[in-house]
């Protein structure tokens, strides 16, 4: 017990010591950590808190090209000046305010808690099979949707959406998942509760694992499906079963995860397909907003490990 006590005695004496360490020597060091951990700090001392709102900790966070990247806006208004405005703000509103990029195909954001991009392909930055046909698919403006024109889905037997994405617009050496953002125009969806799509993900030219999805987010909950499912009482494919189910977003929007990878080169070209394309039905009412490409959640760092990579930061 007292060789307990003696331990965490050491250690709180190592932690004050780092607290009385100069302002800049602080903020150089929370700059080696991750955003999450820099916001944890606030609370340890006044010193801590002073140096967790510094342009050197926050300047680290931003990704290198982030400059670059704003330089493709399409002409709008920034939640921020990007010469005037304090690091942290700028790291902040790219986590909370998507913004358009490449003539308003693409978003851009910040994941959070690691300060890693995410990018979202547009409608109009996909290939979509007879998507120019009228009789097949209509592009409109949705008062939900970030881009300004979405593509729905009037009437196809054969479904296939491509997006492609190079590797130096992402974070490097960093493990990204992808996910399909769309919505179902009630009461006309149909056709997407026969078969599971197909989607493929993985660098362009290799050879990638295939997963079977399910489209029809209402599937599981009868009493919500369109008018058109149960008028026609079909029953649910055996095909189904063990497929991914989508799942609703915080936007209103629903996304399925379609496959994951990892960034590597930045010469890789990343490519995505979702298809389905066995003919079993005809389909309908699918509204298209993009494909997002957005991190893999890391396991989430408590306090006690915190301040032991603090210290441990402190030694070197």
């Amino acid at each position: 017990m007292e060789e307990k006590e003696i331990g965490k005695a050491t250690e709180g004496d190592e932690i004050s010591d780092f607290s009385s360490q100069p302002e800049g020597v602080v903020a150089k060091i929370l700059s080696l950590t991750t955003p999450s951990d820099a916001c944890r700090s606030s609370a340890v001392s006044r010193i801590f808190n002073a140096a967790a709102q510094s342009d050197i900790v926050w300047d680290k966070f931003l990704p290198p090209d982030w400059e670059l990247l704003i330089s493709r806006l399409k002409p709008s208004n920034l939640n921020f000046d990007p010469i005037s405005s304090r690091k942290k703000e700028i790291f902040f509103s790219l986590c909370d305010n998507p913004v358009l990029i490449d003539d308003g195909n693409k978003s851009l954001s910040l994941e959070k808690w690691s300060g890693k991009k995410c990018i979202m392909l547009g409608a109009r930055d996909l290939s979509i099979v007879w998507g120019d046909t009228s009789t097949y698919w209509t592009w409109e403006h949705h008062p939900d949707s970030r881009f300004a024109e979405v593509a729905e889905l009037l009437n196809v037997w054969w479904f296939e959406i491509r997006g492609r994405i190079s590797c130096k617009m992402l974070s490097p050496k960093t493990t990204y998942a992808v996910y399909f953002v769309f919505k179902m125009s009630n009461p006309d969806y149909g056709g997407f509760d026969i078969d599971p799509a197909d989607a493929t993900v993985g660098i362009l030219g290799t050879e990638n694992h295939r997963r079977s999805v399910c489209l029809d987010p209402y599937l599981d909950n009868p009493q919500q499906q369109h008018s058109y499912a149960r008028w026609m009482m079909r029953p649910q494919s055996e095909s189904m079963s063990g497929s991914e189910r989508p799942q609703e977003r915080h936007d209103g929007w629903f996304e399925i995860e379609l496959g994951e990878f990892q960034s590597g080169d930045e010469d890789d070209e990343i490519e995505i397909v979702l298809k389905e394309v066995k003919g079993s039905s005809a389909k309908s009412g699918l509204i298209v907003e993009g494909i997002e490409i957005r991190p893999k959640p890391d396991r989430p760092c408590c306090m006690k490990d915190f301040m032991k990579a603090l210290v441990l930061l402190l030694l070197l």
